[in-house]
Order: structure tokens, then sequence, then C-alpha cells
């Protein structure tokens, strides 16, 4: 197996039709890096604001109430069961089902009105979206997580006298963090590369960009190793962080 993999590196690498100087010479290219930046930028925000709409739709799951339980499992299937870039496109042309978007009162005078093409820019398509997909999936995680504490121990706490906020910070929190670290982490470096999505959108990230500069010198192959490089840096950052996130937390925590 080694011999193989040998083989096809050394055929890939010393192929003279890769263009390694053009790879070099893009590499660092001002394009590519904004493109970058804006790449982690969506990771960090979305994954982040898919976690605190996952927290809500997980609370709303194990909920007694059969309606807002409901509501929680009908959002997780919809989002779990439609391809992202589906949701991206129809969230990127909603102008064309809405094209203004309002906030009224019933049987009143609206609030506020505006464009539907000037408020769902590919910028706020894109955020929406990647949330939005990614609540579904944290939902679940979180869902898991709540699910694997032992109820035992949250009677012992009222036994003692403890407040809900008290519970949750020395009693459920440090059991189940460990828990739903991992998975958190592998959806963070998922979303990383399912950024790349927003490039139909048009929203210059690292993908776009590359598609951009390749569309004009019709140098695909190495322009697209540009990216692959900077996926991988950015995703062996990650991973490394997550495994220091996992060893610090990996026992529990204890909150003071």
């Amino acid at each position: 197996m080694l011999v193989v993999l040998g083989t096809v590196g050394w055929a890939v690498v010393s192929n003279p039709r890769m263009s390694w100087d053009v790879v070099g010479h893009y590499l660092f290219h001002p394009a590519i890096l904004d493109g970058l930046v804006l790449t982690c930028w969506l990771t960090v925000v979305t994954t982040f604001l898919g976690l605190v709409i996952g927290i809500v739709l997980a609370i709303m799951r194990l909920s007694s109430n059969m309606f807002i339980s409901g509501m929680s499992g009908v959002y997780v299937w919809f989002f779990r069961g439609t391809p992202l870039l589906v949701q991206l496109i129809i969230l990127y042309n909603l102008a064309s089902l809405f094209p203004t978007l309002s906030i009224s009162i019933p049987f009143g005078p609206t609030l506020l009105s505006a464009n539907t093409n000037t408020l769902i820019t590919p910028y706020v398509a894109a955020i929406l979206g990647l949330c939005l997909h990614e609540a579904a999936y944290m939902a679940e995680i979180v869902r898991g997580g709540l699910l694997s504490f032992d109820k035992g121990q949250r009677h012992a706490a009222d036994a003692l006298g403890m407040t809900g906020w008290q519970k949750f910070m020395h009693v459920v929190l440090p059991q189940v963090l460990p828990s739903i670290i991992p998975p958190i982490g592998n959806q963070l470096i998922g979303m990383l590369k399912m950024t790349s999505l927003v490039s139909v959108i048009a929203l210059s990230d690292l993908l776009y960009s590359v598609q951009l500069i390749y569309s004009r010198n019709y140098q695909t192959i190495p322009l697209l190793l540009v990216a692959c490089f900077w996926y991988l840096v950015a995703t062996t950052v990650l991973s490394g962080a997550q495994r220091l996130v996992e060893r610090r937390f990996g026992k529990g925590i204890a909150v003071r």
C-alpha cells in the first residue's frame, strides 16, 4: 500500500502539468487570503449561532409539551432531510417568493418593511443558511448529551437544596460537556468545509476566490490545489484545538 501511495504521490508531484510555480504564486495572493479569512469567519459565526439555536431546540425537544416538542422535531426533520445547497439557493432567491419582508400587527398597520433583495444579501443568506442547517445537528448532539445524564443525580441535587442554576453548573454541565465536545468539534470542522457551498451564491469565500482567478487564467487544477492547501491547514489547526479542548474537559469540569 505504501509503495502504491508513494508511486501515485511521485507521479503527481513530478507531473509538469501540475504547474507548481502557479501554486506557489497564488498561495499567498491577497484575494485568496481574503477568501480564507471570510471562510474562517463564516465557520466560527455559523457554528456558534447553530449551537445556540441547537441548545434551544434540544430543550424544546425534551419538553413534556407535545406541541413544543413537535415543533423542534419538525425543524430537525426538515433541515437534516434537505440538502444544505438547496437551502442556500432558496434563501438567496427568497425575493422571488416574497419581494417584500414586513413585520405587522395582525389585522393592523405594518411596523417595518424592507425589500427582500436589499435585506437578503449573499452574506446574510450564507449566515442564515449555514447556521439554521447546523442548528438541526447541534440540537441532536445536545439532546443526546442531556439524555445521557443520570436523573438520579438531579434528584440528589434537589435533596441538597440546590437552585436550578447550581444544578446545571455543578451537576449537569460537568457530566454532559465531555460527551458533547467531540461531536461539536467534528461539526465545527465539517462546517469549515461546508462553507465552500456559499460559492454558488457568489460570496467571496476561499473557493469562490479561487474560482474567480482560474476563470481568468484557466489554471484550474493549480488554483484548486491552493484551496486544498488552505482547507487542510485550517482543518489541521481546528483538529489540534479540538484535541486540546477534549483533553482539558475529558474528565469533566469543576465549576466553583
